[in-house]
């Protein structure tokens, strides 16, 4: 099989021949095997914008059985999306390379620009700190993590290291660990397999439905505390909202959760320095903590920690220290 690849800036011109093993599948198959370097949706883009021609002819279907001995040329453009401005914000960075940055998001500031948010997100830091990583589509995002939720998410620099770690997603490669406290005591640890939708009529919510897409989110109990639960969650999807709708709908919502929380019942005895620290609480309880996936380009196995944050830590203090001060009044 002869491939030659040439880019020029915005501007790629592909070429290759389709193998004997390549012989009857699909076209858009074909292509994105042929050049890994780009995504589904670019091929399919491609194809149904007549920039695809098989054998000096143009072929618009992505359906389109190839035989061996095709002659594939394409002449396409990347498309440079026109973010918000550059901005000068400090980005926590635990690791980088040429490929990829992994990072340490705060809490309070939205990783995409969107209605409310124009500016001041990690999208526009990344514009400042890297500028190049405006030619990759999302400057290089592959995942999120909501404004108030803190910890780790990994960055692509580059189209190629973009495109392998969306696959890596799909094929739930990327293992993502988070810490969370929840509301009400919890026996054991568990899963939660419900779908997930945008809301009927809430459109800024998502909710359980069985018309949603297919959500999976395991967890188990690092510590418990009078009337809340210390959890570690594993993510099998990454649907948005996904920890706090699936704790929401086993009826153990995310202390703070200002969308899907629910009213605090205090214990008996609970003292009024830990009410106020609950009552006080406006964020969710949620901590990206451990992220593990294989590098897009060198193959290389790498997985990051990153400790909770303070305003966690303090809470999860106080809820020790009340269970540890109502079981020492038992014990008296």
């Amino acid at each position: 099989m002869f491939i030659k690849e040439v880019e020029y800036g915005k501007k790629i011109q592909l070429t290759a021949t389709i193998s004997e093993l390549q012989r009857g599948i699909r076209l858009d198959q074909a292509i994105a095997k042929l050049f890994t370097h780009y995504s589904r949706s670019y091929i399919k883009k491609w194809i149904l914008e007549k920039r695809v021609h098989v054998n000096g002819k143009i072929e618009s279907k992505p359906k389109k059985k190839v035989l061996d001995g095709d002659t594939i040329n394409i002449t396409a453009y990347i498309e440079e999306v026109t973010y918000s401005k550059p901005q000068n914000i400090a980005l926590d960075i635990m690791y980088e390379d040429s490929d990829i940055l992994i990072i340490n998001k705060p809490c309070g500031v939205v990783v995409h620009p969107g209605a409310g948010n124009p500016d001041g997100t990690v999208l526009n830091a990344l514009l400042h700190y890297h500028p190049k990583i405006v030619h990759v589509p999302r400057a290089g995002i592959v995942h999120r993590l909501d404004k108030d939720t803190t910890g780790l998410m990994v960055v692509a620099k580059t189209i190629p290291a973009q495109t392998q770690l969306i696959k890596a997603l799909k094929m739930h490669e990327i293992i993502r660990e988070y810490e969370a406290v929840v509301i009400g005591t919890m026996i054991a640890g568990g899963t939660v397999n419900a779908s997930i939708a945008r809301h009927s009529t809430k459109r800024t919510h998502m909710s359980v439905s069985s018309i949603g897409k297919p959500a999976v989110t395991h967890y188990r109990i690092i510590e418990h505390f009078r009337a809340h639960t210390h959890l570690l969650l594993r993510l099998e999807t990454g649907r948005t909202h996904q920890i706090r709708v699936h704790m929401s709908h086993i009826n153990h919502p995310l202390v703070g959760d200002p969308i899907y929380g629910s009213r605090q019942r205090f214990p008996k005895g609970m003292s009024e320095d830990v009410i106020s620290i609950l009552r006080g609480f406006q964020r969710q309880a949620l901590h990206a903590s451990m992220l593990c996936l294989y590098h897009p380009i060198s193959g290389i196995k790498m997985q990051y920690h990153a400790p909770l944050p303070q305003y966690m830590i303090d809470l999860i203090i106080f809820l020790k220290d009340d269970t540890e001060g109502f079981n020492n009044k038992i014990d008296e």
